[in-house]
């Protein structure tokens, strides 16, 4: 029977995970190599902006039922929910991943349990299973008659929520669940039934992390096809919104709309890793990769054409957050549009993001003002739309009146803007 439950990683994933089990009755030993996170999760606060994860929380240590610690500690259960990124060539980066594996071998025991919920290469689960045989001889896979009492289980299960609903969807969404083998595969999904509404969808570990992969590349790839257009359509001074629109008219059509870019952990960070694995069948996903990747500068490269016309021009940046209403800069395109336009030179930049408390250290500039959105509007001549924050639509068609707009996100209903679009 499963009473405590070790969860490494206590960011935008893990954080939730934990409180949702000790929301459960679970007790819940919560890790991270952030001191700083570590000690405020213990006075109940949360460090990352998240819709009912707050009170979940605080209820939680206060209860508790819940508390971090910067080292793992002997549990039924462990969850591994760390970051996997990329390093420069884009190939996979697992170096997360064998840490926190690593880190809790001292306190494996027969009977455990270990899941994988960051999004991996195919394999990586396997590879978890082999650093914990090599460093414990006494543990095993086998469900030999001579191995059967200090056998441990592994699986993957990957975590599919969208930030700013992620309490909601982690309850309610279907998991899939991919095991070493069949007993592994059964134990996760019985542990995941206790707290999970949607289905859960049985298959073996390297399917699960194959299918966490085909969901964000197939993302990618369709919001490429849109960005592509975005392009062609610049080319050809038409209206790529309504372009969309009209075309979704179609029964079977369903374009997504065009941005700056693509952010975040997983779809702008996953389709790599399917790259990486199989670069001669992978090519329609590398393609996409590099339109979005190539998007930011595009329009950077019309950002600083319409700057080029004016004398000491400023330049209103709303938005930081990789997506709308939420506070996370992971991969954001639109930070790196901002940064490159602040190193350029060419204008003064009043950034506004108001999901953030201060400019982010990569962004300070001296030709960089973290400002309120309105007043960023009041003093540019340029205003660049880079998210579509729902505290945007405060600002007036009055503040856009005699302003170049470029807005990547189609969020300005501006038939008398000079620019428009991307």
């Amino acid at each position: 029977m499963v009473k405590k439950v070790c969860v490494v990683g206590l960011g935008y994933i893990g954080l939730p995970t934990a409180g949702l089990l000790a929301l459960n009755g679970l007790q819940v030993h919560g890790v991270d190599v952030n001191a700083n996170t570590v000690e405020a999760i213990n006075r109940g606060q949360v460090h990352i902006q998240e819709p009912d994860l707050g009170p979940v929380i605080q209820n939680a240590v206060h209860g508790g039922l819940l508390r971090a610690a910067t080292v793992p500690a002997p549990a039924d259960v462990f969850i591994l929910a760390v970051p996997t990124p990329f390093r420069e060539n884009n190939k996979p980066d697992l170096t997360y991943v064998e840490q926190a594996a690593k880190a809790i071998i001292p306190f494996l025991k027969p009977g455990n349990l270990v899941i994988l919920e960051s999004t991996s290469p195919v394999g990586t689960t396997e590879r978890i299973a082999d650093w914990i045989l090599e460093a414990r001889t006494d543990l095993s896979f086998s469900d030999s008659l001579h191995s059967v009492y200090n056998r441990i289980f592994i699986s993957y299960c990957p975590e599919r929520v969208l930030p700013g609903q992620i309490m909601r969807e982690l309850v309610d969404n279907d998991r899939i669940v991919g095991g070493i083998d069949e007993v592994s595969t059964r134990f996760t999904a019985d542990f995941y039934r206790k707290f999970v509404k949607g289905a859960i969808l049985e298959t073996n570990a390297r399917t699960a992390e194959m299918a966490k992969l085909t969901e964000n590349a197939f993302r990618d790839v369709n919001i490429a096809f849109a960005n592509e257009l975005s392009l062609i359509c610049d080319h050809l001074h038409i209206d790529v919104w309504e372009l969309i629109r009209l075309a979704n008219r179609h029964p079977r059509v369903n374009i997504l709309q065009p941005g700056p870019g693509v952010g975040g952990h997983c779809i702008a960070v996953d389709p790599w890793f399917l790259v990486d694995a199989a670069p001669e069948q992978a090519k329609l996903i590398h393609t996409a990769r590099i339109v979005n990747d190539q998007k930011p500068w595009h329009v950077v490269e019309k950002v600083a054409h319409l700057a080029s016309k004016l004398r000491s021009p400023v330049i209103a940046c709303l938005g930081l957050a990789f997506k709308a209403n939420v506070d996370d800069l992971r991969e954001s395109p639109s930070m790196a549009i901002v940064e490159h336009l602040a190193k350029i030179g060419a204008a003064t930049l009043h950034v506004a993001e108001p999901h953030i408390g201060e400019l982010p250290e990569r962004l300070r500039f001296a030709n960089v003002h973290f400002s309120e959105a309105e007043e960023a509007v009041r003093l540019s001549d340029i205003v660049l739309l880079l998210v579509d924050h729902e505290v945007f639509r405060a600002i007036g068609p009055e503040l856009l009146q005699d302003k170049f707009v470029v807005d990547t996100r189609g969020f300005f209903p501006l038939p008398f803007a000079v620019e428009v679009g991307v």
